[in-house]
């Protein structure tokens, strides 16, 4: 069973590697391959923490997702980008930064997937106010979202699942990590000239038109970007004592994201429109892949190597 396990592994990867298929209906096949064989029983797949899907990781993604979906309705994202644009007051370099900035620090707080997708069609609005190529904006963008998104527990799908096995905090990342994000986003920020030389250049007059958008117009709900900024405090506030709490990050999430629901007055396709469903069922085929791989792997060890026997106590 170990080989069927290894060769499902491997193959699900090339594939997802080389991108000839979709990644989710890869991982879905190889779990499902797995566990009809069975490689591994269901059992091991949904109630063991060792070798089946990590809940944690999977429940702490949804709430996140479902937070976001709502603070997207608000407009939030676009107000941001529209006003970095109009304090660089229409300087290309400026804005790049500024939303080189504003998209490292987002996807730290939220995800970066989420903050590039959101941040992105501002960007491209505004590059076709000035005229100019928005390729380089949305690569340093990418940039941003990567680092950003390392600083944090919740700011990379990576980070999370770290975090589950290894036991790590909320706090762990904060106080390790964050500081060389800073770092490593000052040289990024100070970079962007010779990363993308020739990007800057302008039209005075197209700076006119960036300087007439009103980012007031950007926001569609202030009552309820009120109560976002609101539950998202808290919600940071409680990954941070987590620890203190008892409580592990999935649980704040989802606490975070049903109170959302309730006082947001959505129509559940506002903020379920924004759930990643392909991402989280990728995980969990990946999840199960890998824990045949373990179960696999520790049956096999197990009995290779008998219990050594005890030496014999004199009477």
């Amino acid at each position: 069973m170990s080989v069927i396990a290894v060769a499902v592994f491997v193959i699900a990867y090339a594939l997802i590697a080389y991108e000839r298929f979709d990644k989710t209906l890869v991982a879905l096949a190889g779990a499902a391959i797995v566990v009809t064989l069975p490689v591994i029983r269901s059992e091991d797949v949904f109630y063991s923490h060792d070798t089946g899907i990590d809940w944690d990781v999977i429940f702490l993604l949804l709430g996140m997702m479902i937070i976001v979906g709502v603070l997207r309705q608000t407009g939030v994202f676009e107000y941001v980008a529209i006003w970095s644009a109009k304090r660089a007051k229409g300087s290309p370099l400026r804005i790049m930064i500024l939303l080189v900035v504003v998209t490292a620090f987002g996807s730290a707080l939220l995800d970066n997937v989420t903050t590039v997708l959101l941040i992105a069609p501002v960007t491209l609005l505004v590059c076709d106010r000035l005229a100019i190529n928005a390729a380089p904006f949305l690569m340093a963008e990418a940039f941003a979202s990567n680092i950003g998104g390392t600083a944090t527990l919740v700011g990379d799908p990576p980070n999370i699942i770290i975090a589950s096995r290894a036991g790590l905090s909320f706090n762990d990342f904060l106080i390790h990590l964050a500081p060389a994000v800073i770092v490593v986003m000052l040289v990024v920020v100070a970079m962007l000239p010779v990363l993308f030389p020739g990007a800057f250049a302008v039209d005075a007059g197209r700076v006119a038109d960036v300087m007439s958008l009103e980012e007031g117009e950007a926001i569609r709900d202030r009552g309820l970007l009120v109560k976002c900024g609101v539950v998202l405090a808290l919600v940071l506030a409680g990954f941070i004592a987590h620890s203190a709490l008892h409580m592990e990050p999935s649980v704040v999430a989802l606490l975070g994201a049903g109170i959302l629901i309730v006082i947001s007055g959505l129509e559940r396709s506002d903020y379920l429109s924004s759930v990643e469903w392909d991402t989280l069922l990728f995980f969990g085929g990946l999840f199960i892949m890998v824990g045949a791989l373990v179960k696999t792997g520790s049956s096999t060890s197990s009995h290779a190597r008998p219990p050594t026997p005890q030496a014999a106590t004199p009477c």
